[in-house]
């Protein structure tokens, strides 16, 4: 998992140093949770976290299943 800020790199993390599995996240929040393709889960942030403002591109993704850009307005 990584994100840019401005092309400038910002975080950098494994899904490996996660606390539970992918699988398992998925799992336990579905029992309490109807989940739904494009649904967002989010599992908290490595470090480098940091500001982003107005005018600035935030860029992310996961080796192998895609990546996510945003402007911010």
């Amino acid at each position: 998992m990584w994100d840019r800020i401005d092309g400038a790199d910002r975080q950098r993390s494994d899904i490996d140093k996660l606390i539970g599995s992918v699988p398992e996240v998925i799992m336990h929040l579905s029992k309490y949770f109807t989940l739904q393709p494009g649904d967002l889960i989010y599992t908290g942030t490595p470090e480098g976290v940091g500001k982003v403002a107005r005018g600035q591109t935030l860029r992310g993704g996961i080796a192998g299943l895609g990546e996510l850009s945003v402007c911010v307005k």
